[in-house]
């Protein structure tokens, strides 16, 4: 009967390494890094709508990670914290985006706040934007090769070589 009762003790041991072993791979994981301008609660804090200039806005918490395309009055500061995975691919732990609004005489007017819950899914769509004059129409390409073709493979008269002995043997040997 030892034996019946080793089988468990030496079942929970393997377990209990195994266990230690699987949880000592988190060790290997690299820091979640932050990226971007992130912005300091107490710095926020700080930011009054009505009185707070632009200029107090830069000293207090940096220059803007972004501005509006459109509105130069808007301050973005973009912020995030990302885990690399599996692949090398990004994850996305934490997301924050804090936008700043100034009216026309430069005075902060309002602070908005955003994370992920906010934030919209976007679909990529995988196609190519034609550009005007790369395609060739169908007479172009029918008589796009006329001129070009030199049948006793002479050099033109321009330098460039028709046939000649690209491709032969060195020194023109044959």
């Amino acid at each position: 009967m030892p034996t019946s009762a080793f089988i468990p003790c030496a079942a929970r041991r393997l377990l209990l390494v195994s266990c230690l072993l699987l949880s000592s791979c988190a060790w290997l994981m690299p820091a979640p890094q932050v990226r971007g301008n992130k912005i300091d609660p107490e710095a926020m804090k700080e930011l009054t709508p009505g009185t707070s200039t632009k200029s107090d806005v830069s000293a207090i918490i940096g220059s803007p990670t972004a501005r509006d395309t459109f509105d130069d009055n808007t301050w973005l500061y973009i912020s995030e914290l990302t885990q690399p995975r599996i692949g090398r691919t990004l994850g996305e732990l934490q997301q924050h985006v804090v936008v700043l609004n100034f009216n026309e005489q430069g005075v902060l007017s309002t602070v908005k706040t955003l994370d992920q819950a906010d934030s919209l899914p976007v679909s990529v769509i995988a196609r190519t934007t034609a550009s005007p004059g790369t395609e060739a129409s169908f007479m172009q390409q029918l008589l796009g090769n006329i001129g070009r073709f030199n049948p006793t493979g002479a050099t033109a008269p321009g330098g460039a070589s028709g046939g000649g002995s690209a491709g032969g043997a060195p020194g023109g040997l044959r």
